[in-house]
């Protein structure tokens, strides 16, 4: 009995971790403009003011942004060689600008 149970606990974990979620990159609206901007770490890449490290963009004008609706950490390790706050990398982003931040509705790294 006490078999059937921890495979019961596996097959119930994977079924789990294995459903489809719906992330920022899967809500693109084919009525509103991509942007292809640079992304990066705010404070350690775009010298912004803030408390730690978070992802923002930069507009072909300039001007900076921090992103709401997607995070540092969902695009692998900030610290990593190639990571955000190491590297300024481009992204097609979706959104609009609200408040000061980017609220970003699409969301892909390139």
């Amino acid at each position: 009995m006490k078999v059937f149970g921890l495979i019961f606990i596996c097959f119930s974990s994977v079924y789990g971790f294995s459903q489809n979620t719906k992330t920022v990159s899967d809500s693109i609206d084919k009525k509103k403009e991509i942007y292809l901007v640079e992304v990066a770490c705010g404070e350690c890449m775009f010298k912004m003011k803030g408390n730690s490290c978070d992802l923002a963009l930069k507009l072909g004008s300039g001007k900076t942004y921090f992103i709401d609706g997607t995070s540092i950490d969902e695009h692998g390790d900030a610290h990593a060689k190639d990571g955000f706050c190491n590297a300024i990398r481009k992204a097609e982003v979706q959104g609009e600008i609200k408040d000061e931040r980017f609220k970003v509705s699409y969301f892909k790294l390139l």
